[in-house]
Parts: structure tokens; sequence; C-alpha cells
């Protein structure tokens, strides 16, 4: 697994993905391991690291579009 900047990730992603590791240490994890398990699960979640519009914010409406007459 590549390990690439993290510097692209918000500061609750970076708390998160080392909330995660220690997780994963405590449960025998090696160190390497504990850091990809916890990457890739941040990456699941917020889909990487901050992008616009990336999903995190305002849901949309998902009401029909069908029109009303």
């Amino acid at each position: 697994m590549a390990n690439g900047s993290k510097k692209s990730y918000s500061g609750k992603q970076k708390r998160t993905a080392s909330h995660i590791e220690n997780s994963a240490k405590r449960s025998g994890k090696s160190a390497a391991r504990a850091k990809q398990i916890a990457w890739a699960t941040v990456n699941k979640q917020d889909h990487g690291g901050k992008k616009s519009g990336g999903g995190r914010g305002k849901k949309s409406n998902r009401t029909s579009s069908r029109k009303r007459t």
C-alpha cells in the first residue's frame, strides 16, 4: 500500500485515523498494518481528503423529481 501525503486531510480525519490506529494496535495488529487499516477506514467513510463538495455538509433534498400539476 502506497504511503501518500496526509496533508490534504482535515484535522478531524487525522484524529479519527489516530484513534482507529491505536485501537488496531491494541487488538494485536502490527504498527504498519494498523496504519493501513486506519487510513483505509477514513477513506471509506469520507471518500478521501478535503474536497470541495466531497459529500460533507448539506444533504441534498431527495424528493420526487416529477412535476406536480
